[in-house]
């Protein structure tokens, strides 16, 4: 695992972030371990969860059914529309 101190993340952020985006970092201070940045992704992992949730229609809860049908309904007046 790489290693920055919080100065290294006061001079150049955006590099950290885009190592972050490789692998695990740890940001130190004074030597010692005090963060570590993760992508959201390895997060969900370390957590047994997944980032992505998925439904059958039946068992979705009611704003994601709604949207869904919102949805399929847009794609049907568009073809009755192009039709």
């Amino acid at each position: 695992m790489k290693q920055f101190t919080f100065s290294d993340m006061a001079r150049a952020p955006g590099q950290i972030l885009e190592a972050a985006l490789v692998e695990p970092i740890a940001l130190t201070k004074h030597g010692n371990h005090k963060l570590v940045i993760l992508t959201a992704e390895a997060y969900a992992r370390l957590k047994g969860q997944s980032i992505v949730e998925a439904y059958q229609l039946k068992d979705a809860p009611k704003h994601i059914h709604d949207e869904l049908m919102d949805g399929i309904d847009v794609i049907l007046n568009e073809a009755h529309r192009d039709a």
